[in-house]
């Protein structure tokens, strides 16, 4: 087992995401994300230049999110801290990721249209963090009324197997098709 010791051990940096989803229009959501990076501690450049400690990065994306499907419809990028100026430059480098669904194979996705040298791994990072929570706030959007059981059917099969209890077989799927069949029943 890994132990801290908090007594003896310095914490040197953190980072915290935060992650919210508002209601957008009629039938999108706005998710946004925020990272904010830390050092705790005196360091030094490659060069030799001291970095007091203080705020490395703060970044925060805002994507609307809606249907079909949890199409990401735009994206906006804002950065009030980064380490240099020309970090800036890379505001616009997940604008690629319009137009694409928040489905299995999201992150590699993510990864091979704008990672690496194509932007920024720190807003990659956030991006990639957002997503599950993309699709919970969506459960959430969509839970505030009685859902349209047609709906039903592709909302369950986006939710299949991404944990445990949605397994195809697992506890949550076999309720849900206990709980599908018998409101198809109810409404003959």
């Amino acid at each position: 087992m890994i132990s801290i010791d908090r007594t003896k051990q310095k914490k040197i940096h953190t980072r915290q995401i935060d992650i919210a989803t508002y209601a957008g229009d009629t039938q999108s959501i706005v998710v946004e994300g925020t990272l904010h990076d830390e050092r705790l501690m005196n360091s030094f450049r490659p060069t030799g230049q001291k970095v007091p400690p203080g705020t490395i990065h703060h970044m925060v994306i805002r994507m609307q999110v809606g249907p079909p499907g949890l199409v990401i419809q735009d994206i906006d990028v804002e950065m009030p801290t980064a380490p240099r100026k020309e970090c800036q430059g890379a505001r616009d480098s997940l604008r690629p990721v319009i137009g694409l669904p928040i489905v299995a194979g999201f992150t590699v996705r993510v990864k091979a249209l704008v990672g690496g040298a194509k932007g920024c791994a720190h807003l990659v990072a956030l991006l990639n963090a957002m997503a599950p929570a993309a699709v919970q706030g969506a459960w959430s959007a969509m839970s505030r009324k009685p859902t349209d059981p047609k709906l039903l059917p592709a909302a369950i099969e986006r939710i299949k197997n991404t944990c445990m209890l949605w397994r195809t077989d697992g506890p949550l799927m076999k309720e849900y098709e206990e709980n599908y069949k018998q409101l198809l029943d109810e409404r003959e």
